[in-house]
């Protein structure tokens, strides 16, 4: 399992004890606002999928995969567009609606992003019995085949092909055009086999025993940075003064947390790395700090604090997406962390009207 991730809670498992495969409710939104844009009635489409309006308001719900299943399978039939998922994949921008692609846009480059979207991706779908990873790289000469690994999800092919048509925009819109070597479905061939040819523009495989996508390796190098690295577009600028006012601070613990705001998302907060930066060995960073009479795990911590406090009182993101930018990567630990910092929890807190920063 990747480290830092946990199964889902128990309000994730049936009353029962079975687990219950979830999506978040962002992907189902992304999914019924698209069908709407193509003249589906979305009440008509929320009523095929057994699903009310108030269960997808709040993007960070989850929505049991069965619903999430009806919903583009009846999205699908509704417009009359049997090629619906390649067409959501090339046109729509998920970072609307999902955490987990906000922090893929922001990442330096295409290899970062799949980092990140491994660290993540339980918050996209989280499936019982299913590799942690649910991407995986495999070196082939000079290309790489990126292989979805998870099958549960996959058995909707509509999924498969709105991601890898992604994958293909993605790339083309970066100015590569020719990276793209092969594409692999585990399903069977679509009647839409051209729309397929015009999206990939590559050798297609169907009835593979993967779904995978075969490309130049040179692929995972190529620069993203469609938003800035910290807090991936949604700095205030209260946030931006901030940064300014460490980047004057004359103190090693303003320099330390300067150091810590662009990458506190990653969840790769070691001393060791910092103190490199900072020209300094690891234990000249400590005698430094607690000269200043604090430490690097107080300094980290505060930093954390003062960051939430800022994101959940002006409204700017949710409790999840809160969590996972000041580098939580289980909300259930954010929530044990801001208790202890305030008292109360962060549901709580982004609740109260006018609340001011802490």
């Amino acid at each position: 399992m990747t480290p830092g991730l946990t199964r889902m809670t128990a309000r994730h498992r049936p009353q029962g004890g079975g687990f219950e495969s979830t999506v978040c409710a962002g992907v189902a939104r992304a999914w019924l606002d698209f069908a709407g844009a193509q003249g589906v009635d979305r009440s008509a489409l929320l009523a095929r999928a057994g699903l009310a309006p108030s269960a997808l308001q709040d993007m960070d719900q989850r929505v049991p995969w069965i619903r999430f299943r009806a919903l583009v399978l009846a999205a699908k039939a509704l417009s009359g567009v049997p090629a619906l998922g390649l067409r959501f994949g090339e046109t729509m921008d998920c970072a609307d609606y999902s955490v987990v692609a906000m922090m893929s846009r922001a990442c330096a480059t295409v290899g970062d992003a799949i980092v990140q979207r491994n660290r993540y991706g339980r918050l996209l779908g989280e499936f019982d019995s299913e590799p942690a990873d649910a991407l995986a790289l495999q070196p082939a000469g000079p290309d790489v085949w990126l292989i979805a690994t998870r099958q549960a999800p996959y058995t909707l092919p509509e999924l498969t092909e709105a991601f890898f048509a992604r994958v293909a925009a993605g790339t083309r819109q970066m100015g590569a055009q020719s990276m793209l070597k092969a594409v692999h479905f585990t399903h069977a061939e679509p009647a839409y086999r051209a729309e397929c040819e015009r999206v990939f523009q590559a050798p297609l495989s169907f009835d593979s025993d993967r779904n995978a996508l075969l490309l130049d390796a040179a692929w995972l190098q190529l620069r993203i940075a469609l938003a800035p690295s910290y807090v991936f577009g949604i700095l205030s600028a209260h946030a931006e003064s901030l940064l300014r006012n460490l980047d004057g601070s004359r103190t090693l613990r303003g320099r330390v947390e300067r150091l810590l705001m662009p990458i506190l998302h990653t969840g790769e907060l070691g001393v060791t790395s910092i103190a490199r930066q900072l020209g300094m060995s690891r234990q000249t960073l400590f005698r430094r700090l607690s000269l200043e009479g604090t430490n690097y795990a107080q300094v980290l911590d505060a930093l954390r604090h003062r960051l939430a406090l800022h994101y959940l009182d002006g409204r700017r993101v949710s409790v999840n997406e809160t969590a996972y930018l000041v580098g939580f990567s289980d909300p259930a630990a954010f929530s044990r962390a801001f208790k202890r910092w305030t008292g109360s929890s962060p549901t709580h807190r982004a609740s109260i009207p006018g609340s001011g920063p802490g």
